[in-house]
């Protein structure tokens, strides 16, 4: 499940690096491909259309920094809005030496 994901998503991101700019529509088809990764990774459908409207409202109103290229600050977009979606930078870490 997460290699297919990985994968969808590595190549959606590769997509993106290509263009020295985007456009509405390739920000568009960007968060359609991450839709479908997914939802084919059985994310509930909520949690999906939250998090795609959430990056693609920031990613579309995102002001480019001159370090870095369109399809990169779409991609950490993306990967801080998976962050949060699964728990956070502050999430508690699980102990796996301790013994049952």
């Amino acid at each position: 499940m997460f290699d297919s994901l990985a994968t969808r998503l590595g190549a959606t991101f590769d997509k993106l690096m290509r263009h020295g700019s985007l456009t509405e529509g390739d920000v568009s088809a960007a968060m359609r491909e991450v839709r479908v990764a997914l939802l084919e990774a059985d994310v509930a459908l909520p949690v999906v259309k939250q998090f795609i409207d959430e990056a693609k409202a920031e990613a579309l109103g995102a002001e480019v920094l001159k370090s870095v290229t369109p399809g990169q600050q779409v991609i950490k977009i993306v990967n801080d809005h998976l962050v949060k979606m699964l728990g956070g930078a502050g999430s508690v870490a699980i102990n796996l030496a301790a013994e049952p």
